[in-house]
């Protein structure tokens, strides 16, 4: 292991341990958007009116609403009437998801292909999740969008930390450091952002492939749904024995199965990562 890659981790664990790192925060618009959607005493309205602010994330909502996922029998053409089709907690959920595509862009050109090639990857992994949740558990499908969407955001910090210190550094170094720190650095970020102690062990647990819990959660959802994306490649995860781990068992799918040959899941895995592009 070369010596800038020790001193980094070295020189970040010690900013994490002495809550001295930056962590990102969340943009102001997901933070209206979750204070409204929290308050027992708000309404639509509200909601709306925050989001409406934001004319690319209104439009963007709309176009959800009308995707193969939720089409209903007419179309969609305002943000009330999308907000309430969707609802209130959907909404919301997703306007902070989309809110933080913002935060994935640097100045230099290397970190910020890097920061857009993991939020793509969120986006993707966000999209088969839904899917998985909508169809394999009792775990709420815009929860679990929102569980794809973060689980990769402890990568933030450390990218931001090698574009300001000007840190020259190999790729494949750079990808030990983050395979590494994103874990903890994650968990430490939703944290800070208050979010649902079940969202919060996402970025910690995702990759635990012998993880053992009672019930399927967020964590296998987004353990799965990487899977799925990698399946075919020559990923290092495709090495493990996938009857190994125990989270497709929980979610009552076949770890042979191949999702894209299901037509109807795959249309649907399709649509819900096209919306979050």
């Amino acid at each position: 292991m070369s010596n800038i890659v020790e001193t980094i981790k070295a020189d970040l664990t010690n900013a994490i341990e002495n809550d001295k790192l930056v962590l990102p925060t969340l943009p102001e618009a997901a933070l209206q958007v979750r204070e409204i959607a929290e308050n027992e005493d708000s309404a639509i309205v509200d909601l709306v009116k925050v989001i409406s602010n934001d004319t690319a994330l209104s439009a963007r909502i709309i176009r959800v609403c009308n995707s193969p996922l939720f089409r209903g029998s007419r179309a969609i053409e305002n943000l009330n009437m999308a907000v309430s089709r969707l609802g209130m907690a959907y909404t919301s959920n997703l306007a902070m998801g989309l809110a933080m595509e913002q935060m994935f862009q640097a100045t230099s050109d290397m970190i910020d292909k890097r920061l857009r090639a993991t939020w793509q990857t969120s986006t993707e992994v966000a999209g088969v999740c839904h899917v998985l949740a909508q169809h394999y558990t009792k775990l709420k499908p815009d929860q679990a969008t929102l569980a794809g969407l973060v689980h990769l955001i402890g990568v933030l910090p450390i990218l931001r930390y090698v574009e300001d210190s000007d840190i020259q550094i190999s790729s494949i170094m750079l990808d030990n450091v983050i395979d590494e720190l994103h874990p903890p650095i994650g968990a430490a970020i939703l944290k800070k952002w208050d979010f649902p102690k079940d969202l919060q062990n996402v970025p910690l647990e995702f990759a635990n492939f012998q993880r053992e819990v009672p019930a399927a959660d967020y964590a296998d959802l987004v353990m799965i749904a990487n899977l799925q994306l990698i399946a075919g490649t020559k990923h290092p995860w495709n090495e493990i024995d996938r009857q190994s781990i125990s989270a497709f068992g929980r979610l009552g799918l076949d770890p042979e199965m191949d999702m894209n040959e299901e037509e109807d899941l795959n249309a649907q895995m399709e649509a819900a990562m096209a919306l979050l592009q």
